[in-house]
């Protein structure tokens, strides 16, 4: 593969002369008329000055023009010389490369081309070499054993994720013999559908808007503008994003319809998916519900709080396998931001209540179960005792009840207020979307318990889509969002088999980033995960967390119209690069004589200006890749500049990328 974020299907990088020339502002009429007036001087000067150069040479050396049996090849090599030195001396002033590179060249390929096609015969063409897309496979697969696969394939039913689906088993089983045995089998009974994703599904609905490779793994986010603040190696190229990029997580600022989501989140959500229907990734995306992150046909897993169609739930207590640490996830999510600095003592109010809920009970207390016992409230308290003394762990939980119950009423208790937050996700609106015992009722009758979606499946080759009510209950939404978040980035952080890349995309990160989602991005990069988080303006976060925050992801992505104090972290961010820079003064030229104003005055017929001294100051400064200025208010729409960063720490200088292209 080529230099990080290089999409291997796009154009390939332009030479750094072919951009020179591109980034000439010369007007077509203006060009032409002087490369016209220079060819007729120079005809004119070949026609008439030519017999002076004779009677020059002939003067000096009248032996070699007179005789000799070389006379023919003097005069020769005079000419050639004489013309050559017309042409490097008015084609100069004409520019004549550069009429040749913009109209010249074009129109001989245009021609060549035509003719190539006219005078073609009707042969047979060469057979091609045709590259066999199962050569894996087919050392092992023996006589007939892909005889199946080849007709799909011939008849255009194997896609692009069957191909890398099975490419990908083959690699996991290909040294273990039995495992390898039934993958063969099952390629030769069920063709490309072998080993399919548990949901069934061989590619995503409605599929057609971002570009993808597969094979690398790369979804194409735009291509890199033509200019000079771009890298020349850089400029002309797809930019694409793959795990090797989002690894580091990547951070993009932009207000409302700049294209955030259409252009970043919903592509880099399509391919997700689509690497996880190839057994390669897996990916959870949080947004509100009508954000245009993809159909719901997308996803295995839909949780919709609040929508009578949503199928599934969020399991409170799903981020960790350690009950403790699910605690912890869920109290960091429950605290308002201004109430971050009484994290711990809602950690402790909260893990006094449910380890021993579940050392009595066998399962973590349900959401309603949760409130009354954080309340305080008596019967619930003599029903958690009797349990406990009933299982035999009264004892050993004892000292953790006696510290919830001395808590219980005064002014600092935590439980209080965890309490009336976890009321905000215990309304009509969301039964069932969260942890509740079987059979529990209200108003009379039983409440319906979904299935729960608990975070540590990040195993497997799931796609998430977790849908906030944003607009009918915000604060719940923000619970959910930093709950389903902060559970990501523990279980990426902490699992056991990282085979598959975890992929994070949050629409709208605003509530969602704290101390300690910025410590768990740090995290992701050694997990093989990584996050994409969407802002609209870096002022809705508290200013203690905008520089950690900067300094946790590898990847910054500014869209147009951010303000420029957020475009100065962005431009601290991306820091200066040493170029040099040039203080011409320029005067005209008045000295000579006759002869030398004489030849000035034609110089500046001929080369369209005036004959100027110069002096030249040349130093070596430092100056900004990208101002704030710049980011503030010379981005077109339609556009952005992305800076990446490998996980191995290989860096993609920050670049204008054209997201219509």
């Amino acid at each position: 593969m080529g230099k990080p974020g290089v999409f291997a299907l796009g154009p390939a990088a332009r030479t750094p002369r072919e951009q020179e020339d591109a980034d000439a502002q010369l007007s077509a009429w203006k060009l032409l008329l002087r490369a016209g007036l220079n060819a007729l001087v120079a005809w004119t000067a070949y026609i008439y000055l030519l017999p002076v150069v004779w009677g020059f040479l002939g003067w000096i050396v009248p032996t070699a023009l007179k005789g000799g049996s070389v006379s023919w090849i003097v005069p020769l090599l005079v000419e050639i010389a004489y013309i050559a030195l017309l042409i490097k001396m008015f084609g100069r002033m004409g520019r004549w490369t550069l009429v040749w590179r913009r109209y010249g060249r074009p129109v001989v390929r245009k021609a060549v081309g035509l003719a190539e096609r006219q005078t073609a015969v009707p042969v047979k063409a060469e057979a091609q070499p045709v590259v066999d897309p199962w050569w894996a496979f087919r050392g092992l697969a023996g006589a007939g054993g892909l005889a199946l696969l080849d007709q799909e394939t011939a008849a255009g039913r194997v896609g692009d994720v069957d191909h890398q689906r099975l490419n990908r088993a083959l690699e996991c089983v290909r040294d273990y013999p039995e495992r390898l045995a039934a993958l063969l089998d099952a390629v030769r009974e069920h063709g490309a559908a072998a080993c399919g994703h548990p949901s069934g599904t061989r590619d995503l609905p409605g599929r057609h808007g971002a570009r993808h490779d597969l094979l690398l793994r790369q979804v194409r986010l735009g291509s890199a503008e033509d200019v000079p603040k771009n890298p020349a190696a850089y400029r002309g190229v797809d930019l694409a994003l793959d795990p090797a990029l989002l690894g580091t997580s990547l951070l993009a600022v932009g207000p409302a319809g700049t294209g955030k989501t259409r252009s970043l989140a919903r592509p880099l959500a399509e391919s997700l998916c689509l690497q996880a229907l190839s057994g390669t990734a897996v990916v959870v995306v949080v947004g509100a519900a009508d954000a245009d992150l993809g159909p719901l046909g997308w996803y295995d897993v839909v949780v919709a709080p609040g929508d009578p169609a949503s199928r599934y739930g969020l399991d409170l207590y799903g981020g960790a396998r350690r009950l403790e640490e699910a605690v912890a996830r869920l109290a960091d999510a429950l605290l308002p931001e201004e109430l971050v600095p009484r994290a711990e003592g809602a950690r402790q109010a909260l893990q006094q209540v449910v380890v021993p809920y579940a050392a009595a009970y066998g399962r973590p207390p349900g959401l309603r179960e949760l409130c009354r016992l954080l309340r305080g409230e008596a019967g619930a308290w003599d029903e958690l005792r009797s349990a406990a003394h009933a299982a035999g762990v009264l004892m050993d939980h004892q000292y953790e009840l006696a510290q919830r119950e001395r808590m219980h009423g005064q002014v600092d208790d935590p439980g209080a207020l965890l309490a009336d937050r976890l009321s905000l996700l215990d309304r009509p609106a969301f039964a069932g979307a969260f942890n509740q015992p079987a059979g529990e009722t209200s108003a009379g009758q039983p409440q319906p318990q979904l299935p729960l979606f608990a975070m540590h499946a990040l195993d497997h080759p799931l796609r998430v889509r977790i849908a906030l009510p944003e607009h009918s209950h915000p604060e719940a939404a923000r619970i959910i969002a930093r709950l389903a978040v902060g559970q990501f980035l523990y279980a990426a952080g902490t699992r056991q088999d990282r085979s598959l890349f975890a992929g994070l995309v949050v629409d709208d990160a605003s509530a969602v980033v704290d101390v300690h989602s910025v410590r768990g991005l740090q995290r992701l990069r050694g997990a093989h995960a990584g996050a994409t988080l969407l802002l609209r303006t870096l002022t809705d976060l508290p200013e203690t967390l905008r520089t950690p925050l900067f300094g946790a992801v590898g990847g910054r992505m500014a869209f147009p119209g951010i303000a420029p104090w957020d475009g100065k972290l962005f431009a601290e961010a991306w820091g200066t690069v040493w170029v040099d820079e040039r203080d011409v003064t320029r005067a005209p030229d008045t000295s000579g004589g006759l002869f030398k104003r004489s030849w000035r005055a034609a110089r500046t017929v001929l080369a369209g200006e005036r004959a100027h001294t110069e002096s030249v100051t040349t130093r070596r400064v430092e100056r900004r890749r990208w101002s704030a200025s710049d980011l503030a208010q010379v981005l077109p729409g339609g556009h952005a500049v992305l800076s990446l960063t490998a996980v191995d720490g290989t860096p993609v200088p920050p670049l204008l990328l054209d997201l219509r292209s």
